[in-house]
């Protein structure tokens, strides 16, 4: 569950980058990047779990699925928020800026 939850987090987060990229200040790529990499981590865990226990790998118990969803999100979820940090660190559009600096009249 946890590949699962990353790789639509991956897919749907590349989507919204494609169809912004021309004219992107997001930089939803960091955000692809991130999601595509903790993806790639996930399968190669389930590889060397497969090879570990074999065909139970394909059959977990209820609450091991729930647990994997669980943590799936908490990676999507740490992943947001970094790149929300990123987003407010470089601030493309200049909004904490004028905020921060903002001159009363």
């Amino acid at each position: 569950m946890t590949l699962l939850t990353t790789v639509f987090a991956a897919i749907i987060s590349t989507i919204v980058w494609y169809v912004k990229a021309p004219k992107s200040q997001m930089k939803i790529g960091i955000l692809c990047w991130m999601y595509w990499g903790a993806s790639l981590m996930w399968f190669v865990d389930a590889v060397f779990e497969y090879m570990e226990i074999h065909e139970k790998y394909f059959t977990p118990s209820p609450a091991e699925m729930l647990n994997d969803f669980y943590l799936g999100l908490s990676v999507v979820a740490l992943g947001l928020v970094i790149w929300l940090v990123i987003l407010l660190i470089k601030d493309p559009k200049g909004v904490v800026k004028d905020a921060l600096f903002k001159k009363e009249k």
